[in-house]
């Protein structure tokens, strides 16, 4: 089981509670012959999340995609990084490491000798359009359909926020689109129908509203992002 507060909360990064959980329960229900990739691990705090959910589904494997040096944007923040230790540390701790194996390696590098099947897919690098861009091109196609892709920070941030509307907007292979925080996910398919597409644009139409009012709430509290 997955204890947020104990497990999660105190270790350094940007996931709510409410984000974990989602994260927690999608990966639990992932079958035990496809993978779970975390792109963006960071200190551990989704991948702990992520962790714990597939040991208490089915044992699904998790390939936890990170190279441990940090984006060029937290490279300005806190200086030059190495967060490899820490993150296995903390994924000890938590006794979530039963189902996790750590791909030190760029998002592009790993996915390129890649070819087990995914039935989950969650994009947590670098938060510019290009890198993001460059992550859905990389892991996209291989998602199994019936296979679930989630996008952290796609509102508050313009990367993730451009990248996802421009998926939703053209791809024939997307379809229920949901909100969990700053997470958007939905499942991808071998088509979607006409209806699916026009549920795309009304859930962008939604998520506009929700992300300029979060934003605006975010830096008032004074809230940094990743």
């Amino acid at each position: 089981m997955l204890d947020f507060e104990n497990d999660v909360e105190k270790i350094g990064g940007w996931l709510t509670k409410a984000e974990g959980i989602f994260l927690y329960q999608t990966a639990s229900k992932v079958s035990s012959e496809n993978r779970i990739v975390e792109i963006g691990s960071w200190k551990g705090k989704s991948t702990i999340c992520l962790g714990k959910g597939a040991q208490a589904g089915n044992k699904s494997k998790i390939y936890a995609v990170d190279p441990h040096i940090g984006s060029s944007k937290l490279q300005r923040m806190f200086g030059e990084l190495d967060t490899y230790q820490e993150f296995l540390q903390n994924i000890k701790n938590a006794k979530a490491d039963e189902c996790i194996e750590p791909v030190l390696k760029t998002s592009n590098e790993a996915s390129k000798h890649f070819n087990e099947p995914i039935g989950f897919l969650f994009v947590d690098g670098a938060h510019d359009f290009k890198s993001v861009q460059l992550d859905i091109k990389s892991w996209f196609s291989k998602v199994k359909d019936g296979g679930i892709i989630a996008f952290h920070d796609s509102w508050g941030h313009l990367g993730p926020n451009c990248a996802t509307a421009i998926l939703l907007l053209t791809s024939p292979k997307i379809k229920n689109p949901r909100l969990v925080g700053t997470i958007t996910y939905f499942e991808k398919v071998e088509k979607n129908s006409f209806y699916d597409r026009l549920r795309n644009i009304f859930f962008l139409l939604y998520r506009i509203p929700i992300g300029w009012v979060g934003t605006i709430n975010l830096s008032r509290k004074g809230t940094v992002l990743k």
